[in-house]
């Protein structure tokens, strides 16, 4: 009985993980020593410092906490190294990374990956200094950043089916562009109905260990 219990769950829980569903934008990083980290605001609203490595990546993710890190290094001083500080600028290192074919939008192909120092005014943010090296940049209503030198051509945060097929539901999604640590429940765990249908499998399991019981009594 409790062999049928937890193959029961674990049929029905797997079907809810294998339904959840990811988002197809550009993630924002921002570089240090030790690797990348999923930026906690966006490129707009950072104000990087001289010497700073900013990274973008475009791929499909169901949050931040599984998004595609951009797959070169953060390394400033190799970046760099052919642009001399200059007073009243700073510096910042960028890596944008288009991501793979596997998550490209049907009928697109990805440019290859680059890594540019941008050199701009002290105020600028890191969005006007992506702005400086990888026009044309696209946004959409809610300041998602939705392309980066035009690639995509379409299409901003949308949602794509849980099963491999790369069909999606269109729009815009807000939690394409959630920061790190967001818990928000349209993730890529069970949904409510499938957490609701686990429930029952319990319930049924346990009336049945109760009657199987009261029968040996």
């Amino acid at each position: 009985m409790v062999v049928l219990l937890l193959g029961a769950f674990l049929a029905v829980l797997g079907a809810g993980t294998a339904q959840a569903a990811g988002y197809r934008y550009w993630s924002f990083w921002e570089g240090s020593g030790t690797g990348w980290a999923y930026a906690t605001q966006g490129p707009s609203l950072v104000r990087p410092d001289d010497g700073s490595v900013q990274g973008f990546r475009f791929s499909v993710s169901a949050d931040s906490q599984d998004a595609s890190k951009p797959r070169r290094a953060p390394d400033f001083a190799k970046i760099c190294a052919d642009t001399p500080a200059k007073d009243g600028t700073k510096r910042v290192a960028l890596v944008i990374d288009p991501g793979t074919a596997a998550d490209a939008p049907d009928g697109e192909t990805p440019p290859a990956r680059r890594s540019v120092c941008a050199q701009v005014p002290e105020d600028a943010s890191s969005a006007d200094a992506l702005a400086s090296v990888a026009k044309p940049l696209r946004y959409g209503s809610d300041a998602l950043l939705c392309a980066i030198s035009g690639y995509p051509a379409s299409g901003c945060g949308e949602q794509v089916s849980g099963n491999g097929d790369g069909a999606s539901t269109g729009g815009s999604s807000k939690k394409a562009s959630a920061p790190a640590g967001d818990s928000g429940s349209d993730g890529g765990g069970p949904s409510a109905g499938v957490l609701v249908g686990i429930g029952a499998v319990l319930l049924l399991g346990i009336a049945a260990v109760a009657q199987a019981r009261r029968r040996r009594g």
